[in-house]
């Protein structure tokens, strides 16, 4: 996999620890590798402190471990794991999806509707990188919508454990949270709370046993939740 360019970026050690988690989940860092520091900072293009913030902050994420003058090591991954993940993900973003139909504004059902066009014309152009950054902003959007910065930032924490870059590999993924998404964007737009709530929350679980399939079947994880 090529390293893309880390040069002239702020939040260096956020996209580090993003390029490294990607890594894992695709199979490119196998469960017991060991990621040298020196021998990544080199192929980024940049110096050793952030790519050792981004391995800490891995490392509180339980994605890697830290030996004794062996560096950091891949842990495995666990289906039950990324259930885990799904679950709470699906709780807490189907409460958020509640409040922004409550308080959505019609600028930003505008926004969000904009969002997802560019969304399915990323995914019919196999586009995945745009992708996945559309559909971050399209779950952003609504996260801002519910006016509840604490909720927001505590969904933003739990979807870094999340492997967001796998999704549009999966087979049929694409097309259900096609529809998943214009679910959401109905509630929305009828201001109705409880269809909102139960649009994101089933959106959200949903993907998790596409995504535990597709990681067994990559080898990447070997067992189900």
């Amino acid at each position: 996999m090529t390293a893309p360019d880390f040069t002239a970026r702020p939040q260096l050690s956020e996209d580090v620890a993003r390029f490294v988690r990607k890594r894992i989940f695709d199979g490119s860092y196998a469960a017991g590798s060991y990621i040298r520091l020196d021998q990544l900072a080199v192929e980024l293009g940049i110096s050793v402190t952030p790519v050792r913030e981004a391995l800490l902050a891995l490392r509180a994420e339980g994605l890697i471990a830290q030996q004794p003058r062996r560096g950091f090591v891949v842990l495995p991954v666990t289906g039950r794991d990324l259930a885990d993940v799904a679950n709470v993900q699906a709780h807490v973003g189907g409460e958020l999806a509640a409040r922004a139909a409550l308080n959505i504004t019609d600028d930003q059902l505008r926004e969000l509707n904009g969002i997802q066009v560019q969304l399915e014309a990323a995914y019919a152009g196999d586009d995945d990188e745009r992708t996945v950054r559309l559909n971050h902003e399209f779950h952003r959007a609504i996260n801002v919508a519910a006016d509840s910065p604490k909720l927001a930032q505590l969904m933003s924490q739990i979807t870094r454990y999340a492997p967001e870059s796998v999704f549009p590999a999966i087979e049929g993924w694409p097309a259900q949270s096609i529809r998943d998404h214009r679910r959401v964007l109905s509630a929305l737009q009828k201001h109705d709370d409880k269809l909102a709530r139960a649009a994101m929350s089933e959106h959200l679980a949903a993907g998790a046993a596409p995504l535990i399939d597709h990681l067994i079947s990559r080898g990447v994880i070997a067992e189900a939740p």
